[in-house]
């Protein structure tokens, strides 16, 4: 069996294998997407094929649509040439459930892949003609935080985003010029009204992008390159929507348990590739079962039943509340203490440290008895339910292939709002006491004792990658592993910064209680483990 087109003729095959394929067919959909297309989403990878594409294959099985959707990719293109081309777009989603068992679907919801690459006159051309189509309700958006970004970490502008806003919409490269050079040519085509909805895993994600693409757009008018009225135009969220949106599913890099399962079930061509810019994909994605997307409702040129394939349409302030529910108390919290926790006791898999007890002790009370009684309820998703989903189904789940080493990823740039709104809640709170917190300073101790790059055996340690893991380490200098005296107040200059904690935890009164335990944690080998019997 191959994932093709015309592979997929071969409907005995397919149903024997258990694999449910598309209840419509796709060469009829991509003429009809050619012609009037609705949909334009941005980043071809995991999250998008696995769970967003899913979606609109629901509407097109169900005839509530006949458009499908056209996937463009900014920054690597190997993702197109070498995934989407070879197999007509399809993706074979495999959702991995926590009995073992699998559920298979051949997702062809997807026209085609561009390349949106303004080197590349024809595949540029095609994605400018899809803009200028006033059938074209909107465009989402998967490129992860970083890909809205227009400055480097000191603040300074990009070398290819300044080059970008010296040379116009015809050499756009960053993936906000080429969102921005797209909107002037569907303003100039008659500017037909289209929402711009990220669906990145971000708070605020909406005004993130807004705020990106207007800065190009300022800078084009500026430099002559485009009129006032096309900056009117953007900033016009009458007629250029820039939704709000919280997304929630995990979809890790591609398992070989199951390349081999679809190898012997007579699938054939599904080996991982290694593109040019390093992104490990493959034919199919693996991907947990529950899923969560709500979107704020403001699309000024229409949209697709959405809420018939299980999106929440909402408003700004639901889709606020519900991102700090996922973020700062009931997944996001749970997920980073899990991460520098499981490195530090040598943990591969998430799944395995939901069996530690300790850990699981300390991410209950994170989520039940220190989240729970600040969490911000968005009336749509029980917060409580949330939390237990999470904890019996998906974290403990040993069929997602997700380490704590990728989730330690980035760690400086999660802790403030992960731990540090709901510290933030309890010192405002009239009843609740900060210092009643025991979790949460154990998790951040936890992350301190991490940056060490010492396991809890003693052993040399890879840490994972982060923008201040040198500013960090370099704050933690002073510390020794086995040395635990020289560290009792030796770390008020790190636990006052409020960008990475959120809080001045100095000023707060939780600066002691961290120390303390990270004094116990770097007492020697088997101290960290140690440390966590003692107070959970």
């Amino acid at each position: 069996m191959k994932l093709s087109y015309q592979g997929i003729q071969d409907k005995q095959a397919f149903a024997a294998a258990n694999i449910t394929l598309p209840a419509f067919d796709w060469k009829a959909m991509a003429a009809k997407t050619e012609e009037k297309p609705v949909w334009v989403h941005f980043g071809a990878g995991n999250i998008f094929r696995g769970f967003i594409a899913a979606l609109q294959q629901k509407l097109l099985n169900e005839g509530l649509c006949e458009s499908g959707i056209v996937a463009a990719e900014t920054f690597d293109y190997d993702i197109i040439t070498k995934i989407y081309e070879p197999h007509d777009s399809m993706t074979l989603v495999v959702a991995l459930k926590p009995d073992g068992s699998t559920d298979k679907e051949v997702v062809a919801s997807i026209a085609k892949g561009v390349r949106a690459c303004s080197a590349e006159t024809e595949q540029w051309n095609q994605l400018k003609a899809i803009f200028e189509n006033a059938s074209l309700q909107f465009a989402s958006f998967t490129i992860t935080e970083k890909g809205y970004a227009l400055r480097d970490i000191k603040g300074d502008l990009m070398g290819v985003v300044t080059a970008d806003m010296a040379e116009g919409p015809e050499k756009a490269r960053h993936a906000m010029s080429v969102v921005a050079a797209m909107l002037y040519y569907r303003f100039n085509a008659g500017a037909a009204p289209i929402a711009m909805v990220s669906m990145d895993n971000c708070s605020h994600n909406g005004e993130k992008l807004r705020a990106s693409v207007v800065e190009i757009v300022n800078a084009w008018h500026k430099n002559g390159f485009v009129p006032a009225e096309f900056v009117a135009y953007v900033e016009d969220e009458t007629r250029v929507s820039f939704p709000w949106s919280m997304i929630d599913k995990i979809t890790p890099r591609p398992a070989e348990i199951i390349e081999k399962q679809l190898n012997d079930l007579g699938v054939e061509d599904m080996a991982p590739v290694i593109t040019s810019r390093n992104t490990y994909i493959a034919p199919f994605v693996n991907a947990e079962v529950p899923q969560y997307l709500v979107v704020e409702d403001r699309f000024p040129n229409g949209r697709p039943a959405l809420e018939k394939a299980g999106v929440y349409l909402t408003t700004r302030e639901v889709v606020n509340m519900t991102e700090r529910m996922k973020v700062t108390t009931c997944l996001n919290p749970l997920h980073t203490a899990l991460a520098v926790y499981g490195c530090v006791l040598g943990y591969e898999s998430i799944a395995a440290e939901m069996k530690d007890e300790e850990l699981v002790k300390l991410v209950n009370r994170i989520g039940y008895v220190e989240g729970l009684p600040v969490v911000t309820d968005p009336g749509i998703i029980s917060p409580k339910g949330f939390i237990d989903e999470v904890v019996s189904q998906r974290l403990p789940n040993p069929f997602i292939p997700d380490t704590p080493q990728r989730i330690a990823t980035d760690t400086s740039q999660k802790v403030a709002i992960r731990f540090g709104e709901t510290i933030k809640s309890y010192v405002a709170h009239d009843e609740l006491n900060v210092n009643d917190l025991v979790a949460i300073p154990l998790a951040l101790a936890g992350w301190l004792r991490y940056l060490l790059a010492v396991d809890d055996n003693g052993e040399a340690m890879q840490l994972s990658s982060d923008p201040m893991l040198a500013q960090m380490q370099e704050a933690l200098k002073c510390v020794k592993f086995g040395a635990p005296e020289p560290a009792k107040g030796a770390l008020g200059s790190v636990l006052c910064n409020k960008a990475v904690f959120g809080v001045d935890l100095v000023e707060v009164g939780l600066a002691e209680k961290v120390e303390g335990y990270f004094a116990e944690m770097i007492a020697g080998p088997g101290a960290v483990r140690a440390t966590l019997k003692k107070y959970l």
